[in-house]
This record gives C-alpha cells, structure tokens and sequence, in this order.
C-alpha cells in the first residue's frame, strides 16, 4: 500500500482473456455464456458478448459446409481478439466444431480458455427448443452437427463443463471460479 492509500494492482490482473464456450446445440452454451457474461458485468467489468447465431444473423449468406463454418469461427475469432487487444473480455459461445478452427482463434488472442460443455447426444436432442435436432432427423436439415456433420471434442480444453452432470448454477461457477484470478 502507498502512503496515500491506494493499493497496487498487478497489471496482470487487469488483462482481458476470451472465454471461448463449445460444444453441440443444446449442451448448455448459450445459457451459460450469458450468466457470466452477466455476472463480468455485474462487476463492472469491460465485458463483450459474442452469439454465434447473432454474429450469422450479420452474416446470413455464411454457409453450413466445412467452408462456411470454417470462415464464420474465424470472423468470430478475428472479433473476438480485437476485443481483447483494445481491454474487452470477451465471451463468445460458438458451436465451433473444428480443433482446426478453435486453435485458429486461440492463436489470435493474448489470453484465450477453451470451455467444452458437454452432454450426452440425447440430452442436447431432449433440450432442444428449437427443433433443430428433429428436423435433422427427419431430413429437413441437412449437415446438423452432431447428426450428420462432425463435432471435433477438445483435445486439451481449460475447462470441461457436463451440463448432464451439473446444474445450470455450477456450470457457471465453475467458469467463474476459472476466470477470478484474471478479473
């Protein structure tokens, strides 16, 4: 402490991260996303949220193939890590379903933590309120990930969260018990 009171804070801890959720539709994602983001900024923290299919309504004509999914993850990861240079944590939710991708966005950023949420195919199918999973079933919606298109897991992710295993409330306790030390 200084002599006029004032405490110092390591510089460290001032630093912006992303916080970047994955997994099928219907783990848990979005929901948890946007408990922490509520909680940053609650504190008062310079907080950004990034929703995948927010960031396809901007973009309607990106497609679903390999390609499109592929450019869509690095536009989002391009964003992500303009955030975090001009003092932004940034918290993106992003099916994201390449490693190829994710490590792309990952070299972007100065300080990135891959959070996989998680749950048993049959769980994300029985949450699913928009009907994505039924639809792919039915043959409406060609290329679903987790149906009829790949969904690479994490290799090495910071954080695991099983939504199957956890509640709502836990999950994001476990993403803010990660991130404290960076706030």
């Amino acid at each position: 402490m200084h002599e006029t009171g004032t405490v110092d804070i390591p510089r460290e801890a001032h630093r912006p991260f992303v916080l970047w959720f994955t997994g099928l539709s219907g783990s848990g994602k979005s929901t948890i996303a946007d408990r922490v983001f509520d909680a940053l900024r609650n504190r008062k923290i310079k907080v950004e949220r990034l929703d995948g299919d927010e960031i396809r309504a901007v973009f309607p004509d990106t497609g679903f193939d390999k390609a499109g999914r592929m450019a869509h993850i690095a536009r989002v990861g391009y964003l992500a890590s303009v955030l975090e240079r001009n003092g932004i944590c940034t918290i993106v939710s992003l099916i994201s379903p390449y490693r190829e991708a994710r490590d792309e966005a990952r070299q972007r950023c100065g300080r990135f933590f891959e959070v996989h949420v998680s749950a048993p195919l049959e769980v994300c199918e029985a949450r699913d309120v928009k009907g994505l999973y039924a639809r792919s079933r039915r043959g409406e919606i060609e290329g679903f990930t987790g149906i009829d298109h790949p969904y690479e897991e994490p290799e090495r992710p910071e954080l695991a969260i099983d939504t199957s295993r956890l509640t709502v409330e836990e999950s994001v306790a476990v993403a803010l018990n990660h991130i404290e030390p960076y706030i």
